[in-house]
């Protein structure tokens, strides 16, 4: 039921009001006493809500509702609140049809693994305890959520200029980001900032094609940089001066260079770029990799050592601050980057930049394509990562194979640092994936 990044599914077959009042029972009967409810701006925001605080209150939970805010105000207000867990209904840069639930602890951290199955028992078992009809929880509102939050980050900043700066908020819940940059002096202008979870301006999730209008509205004024954010502004995109995206894993490496100094570490997923560990090994720092999914990231946040966390889907994450990646702290520091060392072109240009290579098989049988890839891959090198996928550092480059989370698919990316490498460490790779379908098609008979 809950993937990396919690529940999120159609509204009216896979996410239902009925959904969220069993997972606020559940949440309550693990014993979260009292627990923060906030929502991003989709329309099935407010009867989610108004299902999920019932459940809590029905078990004996207190509820914190914040009301719309983005997921970043919403995790950061539990400890700030002296909650005990967070709920923010969402489905982030997932489409209109879409929503969801996501389930944070205090540190900002989201539900980890065990706790994830814990709540997924009771679902699967209708398993809650009800409360008598005098030992329900109460309903309050607290409405400084936002203001907490933007003192925060605005205490993590020091500017010294105040750049102009487009923020593009997708119609989504990230007005905190306009909101603080106007308050650190800066000169800021809004795109899509209309409140609306049908996403008219632009699809949710903020990416090169999706931020096409930034892009030359940025270019067409004196504006310094572009924000993004999704719908509930936990990722955060940029386009620099010239109205040019800023590559992901470039951005990666701005802000993990920045964060990071010597014998420092930096969490990333296992199909992070070349690009970041070079950049890190400049000042004399390290890359650890991680599953894909931010969940991941801050899980490795936690270990002595790592400053920094980021994932190239734009989700960064500060854990002297949050261990939720924070789209709004995410643009005020690229703000103040900017503002101490210039350009963003030049800045994001400095980030070397590699070929990458990819493509995906469909396959029947996810679990046992990926069984055979791994036993030709253990039989063919020394060196095998199985963290999440397989992924194999070569004399050339790297490559990773992985299942699709959500499809079925095997993916397959390479990467080396001339072109000619990296188009020889892809065949290898899809020689392999080919293989490894092949065989399991042998087997099983099909076509």
């Amino acid at each position: 039921m809950f993937g990396t990044s919690g529940i999120r599914g159609t509204v009216g077959t896979e996410v239902t009001a009925g959904l969220a009042l069993d997972v606020g029972r559940a949440v309550a009967s693990e014993g979260y006493d009292t627990v923060v409810v906030g929502r991003d701006v989709r329309e099935s925001g407010e009867l989610l809500v108004d299902a999920v605080a019932s459940g809590l209150r029905e078990c004996g939970a207190d509820v914190l509702e914040v009301g719309i805010e983005s997921t970043p105000t919403v995790a950061r207000s539990i400890e700030h609140f002296g909650a005990d867990a967070g709920i923010v209904v969402t489905a982030s840069h997932n489409p209109a049809p879409d929503n969801g639930l996501k389930l944070w602890n205090p540190s900002g951290k989201a539900f980890g693994p065990e706790q994830r199955e814990a709540i997924e028992r009771r679902l699967r078992e209708d398993d809650y305890d009800l409360g008598a009809w005098d030992e329900l929880g109460v309903r309050r509102r607290r409405d400084t959520a936002r203001e907490n939050h933007a003192s925060a980050i605005e205490a993590a900043v020091d500017l010294e200029s105040t750049p102009s700066v487009i923020v593009d908020l997708g119609n989504g819940a990230g007005t905190i980001t306009a909101e603080v940059l106007a308050d650190l002096g800066c000169h800021v202008r809004t795109l899509n900032g209309q409140q609306d979870g049908s996403f008219p301006g632009r699809p949710s999730e903020p990416n090169e094609e999706t931020l096409e209008t930034l892009a030359a509205l940025v270019a067409e004024t004196d504006a310094d940089l572009g924000i993004a954010h999704d719908g509930d502004a936990d990722r955060m995109m940029a386009v620099d001066e010239t109205g040019t995206f800023v590559p992901k894993d470039a951005l990666l490496a701005l802000f993990a260079r920045e964060a990071a100094g010597d014998g420092d570490r930096v969490a990333a997923p296992v199909d992070t770029s070349l690009a970041v560990a070079d950049a890190l090994a400049d000042v004399g720092a390290t890359l650890t990799r991680t599953k894909v999914g931010d969940v991941y990231v801050a899980e490795r946040t936690t270990e002595d050592g790592v400053v920094f966390g980021g994932e190239p889907s734009g989700a960064w994450i500060w854990p002297d601050e949050t261990r939720c990646p924070d789209g709004p702290l995410a643009a005020a520091k690229l703000v103040e980057l900017v503002a101490d060392r210039g350009p963003l072109s030049e800045l994001a240009g400095a980030i070397e930049r590699y070929p990458i290579r990819r493509t995906s098989f469909e396959v029947d049988d996810k679990a046992a394509v990926m069984d055979a890839v791994r036993t030709r891959v253990s039989d063919r090198y020394d060196d095998v990562d199985t963290l999440d996928g397989v992924r194999v550092e070569t004399d050339d480059g790297w490559f990773l194979l992985r299942a699709s989370g959500t499809q079925p698919l095997v993916r397959v990316t390479a990467e080396a640092r001339d072109a000619d490498a990296a188009e020889r460490v892809f065949e290898e790779a899809r020689e392999l994936v080919g293989d490894a379908l092949e065989a399991t098609t042998a087997e099983t008979g099909t076509e």
